[in-house]
């Protein structure tokens, strides 16, 4: 238009914003039509007016000049802000998020978060479900959105404690505890307790999976690094997953060692994870580690 035209950019612009409010407001675009009312009177009232204020608006401009409804228009505003403000705190103040565990232990989530804090939390669970599933698309047909979001969630929780979401506090605020008798690590057929800190009972599967990088028994930094240089992602046929952590092709509580050639890569968001069992088949075993260790 400003080129058509010869308007100033500016000039233009506000054209076009009237323009395409008044498409919403026909009362207004008629009285504009008919004559009725100025462009002026116009260009300032579609500013503060929506389909339930044209009415009254409409009469403040038939009554005033434009001039005078520059005026209301500006105090309108105000008072829009105001309201504005007043319902900002009201939802601000309304913000919650219960997390409960239900009779079967499953955990379960209802919220209501800021829009803000939506729009940061819903690209990061698209983000961590496409990295999760981009390059497994036999996993993804198999899982629904919701199941997709529900790993998308745990990946984030794990990455967010992995690199300290909160540095000034103790780092055993976030360990996962579990209360584990020695005869179920061995064996998870034989009996024997196996439940989380709060009481919740877990699958002597879950508490051999978590053990495999308990605190007691960890992963040295550097044989990490080479882990995830050699391995490049889990070793499980099959699973594309990047996002992944150490375990012990025997599990060190049957005497496996913590070393590269007795160790692999494999995810821990998925749920088939604890159906693996670590167990990755020989021709896909790892090798010794090539390369720098470290670097």
């Amino acid at each position: 238009m400003s080129w058509r035209v010869g308007l100033d950019l500016g000039a233009a612009r506000e054209r076009v914003r009237v323009a395409r409010a008044l498409g919403t407001l026909p009362l207004l675009a008629q009285a504009l039509a008919r004559g009725e009312l100025s462009y002026a009177k116009v260009r300032a009232l579609t500013r503060v007016a929506t389909p339930e204020t044209e009415e009254r608006l409409l009469a403040v401009g038939r009554a005033g000049t434009a001039d005078h409804v520059e005026r209301i228009v500006r105090g309108w505003r105000r008072v829009d802000r105001i309201a504005e403000a007043q319902e900002d705190a009201r939802r601000h103040k309304s913000r919650a998020l219960r997390v409960y565990r239900d009779e079967d232990g499953m955990v379960i989530l209802r919220g209501r978060l800021a829009p803000e804090v939506g729009a940061v939390l819903m690209p990061a669970l698209a983000a961590a479900r496409e990295a999760l599933y981009e390059q497994s698309r036999s996993q993804a047909a198999d899982a629904t959105l919701e199941q997709q979001q529900a790993d998308a969630l745990a990946l984030l929780a794990e990455t967010a404690l992995h690199h300290g979401i909160d540095p000034g506090a103790p780092g055993e605020r976030y360990q996962v505890v579990v209360h584990v008798d020695a005869p179920v690590l061995a064996d998870p057929d034989q009996p024997g307790q196996s439940v989380l800190e709060e009481g919740t009972h877990v699958s002597a599967e879950t508490s051999r999976r978590l053990a495999c990088d308990a605190s007691r028994v960890v992963i040295p930094p550097a044989l990490r690094r080479a882990l995830h240089h050699r391995d490049r992602g889990c070793r499980f046929p099959g699973c594309g997953r990047r996002f992944t952590q150490g375990h012990h092709i025997r599990h060190w509580a049957q005497g496996g060692p913590t070393t590269p050639s007795r160790r692999s890569r494999g995810g821990l968001s998925a749920r088939s994870t604890a159906r693996r069992r670590a167990s990755v088949p020989p021709a896909r075993r790892p090798t010794a580690a090539r390369g720098p260790v470290g670097s």
